[in-house]
């Protein structure tokens, strides 16, 4: 079938430089991240004390701060208001570990100060895993079938999909210059290793600009292979 081909262009022109930025910037997260992990903070707070500090800066109480198996698997559950921190990040007094630790901090703050964005993204949650769990399936049938209908609303839901990742970037860059500002006016990293946190944030960064830059690719690739079956 033409929209499995592997050897379609569009698959190369559109897809694969995507896929390419995406693994680039999960590489460099991973050596970023890897690399600042061995550099201990001179004040020696581990993560787990550098979110409360941050928390606390804030005037945000009552969040608990838990230790989770993985690596960079760190996250605000605004559900169960838990910060839960990677074995990497939980007890290390590494530069990396209180960047990723603030930033989740930060993520708790913006829930507390009903930062704008982080709504909007609550809201649709809900919409978009249901439309990312059955657009594909509606695709492949409405290209399959010929079925310009079906295939179309597959590509809606796709984009609705697709929104939650545009709502989610200025959510992460928020939450990254938040856990900075708050390292800084604390006092918890100095100059030279707030500049290693950045580092390691906007390596982070990066990675749901590719996602979300992949997602628009798979649209407009989706959108072509159509019209182009369309016309054979």
């Amino acid at each position: 079938m033409y929209f499995f081909n592997y050897f379609d262009p569009y698959y190369w022109m559109i897809l694969v430089p995507a896929f390419l930025i995406a693994l680039l910037a999960q590489l460099n997260v991973s050596s970023t991240f890897n690399r600042y992990s061995r550099v201990a903070c001179r004040r020696g707070l581990t993560g787990a004390q550098a979110a409360e500090e941050v928390l606390r800066a804030h005037g945000v109480y009552g969040v608990r701060i838990e230790r989770v198996a993985g690596k960079l698997s760190d996250h605000y559950d605004p559900r169960s208001n838990v910060i839960r921190l990677s074995d990497a990040v939980y007890g290390s007094n590494s530069i990396a570990a209180v960047g990723v630790a603030a930033h989740e901090a930060g993520h708790a703050v913006q829930y507390a100060q009903e930062y704008g964005p982080i709504k909007i993204r609550g809201a649709i949650i809900p919409v978009c895993n249901f439309s990312s769990q059955i657009s594909i399936l509606l695709i492949v049938l409405g290209f399959a079938l010929y079925s310009r209908p079906l295939f179309a609303v597959g590509v809606v839901l796709f984009a609705v999909a697709t929104v939650f990742q545009i709502v989610t970037l200025p959510v992460e860059f928020d939450a990254s210059r938040r856990a900075i500002r708050s390292l800084d006016s604390t006092h918890l990293l100095d100059d030279q290793e707030l500049r290693g946190a950045k580092k390691v944030l906007g390596a982070a960064a990066m990675t749901y600009v590719a996602a979300l830059l992949v997602s628009i690719a798979q649209l407009l690739r989706f959108v072509l292979a159509f019209n182009s079956r369309r016309r054979d």
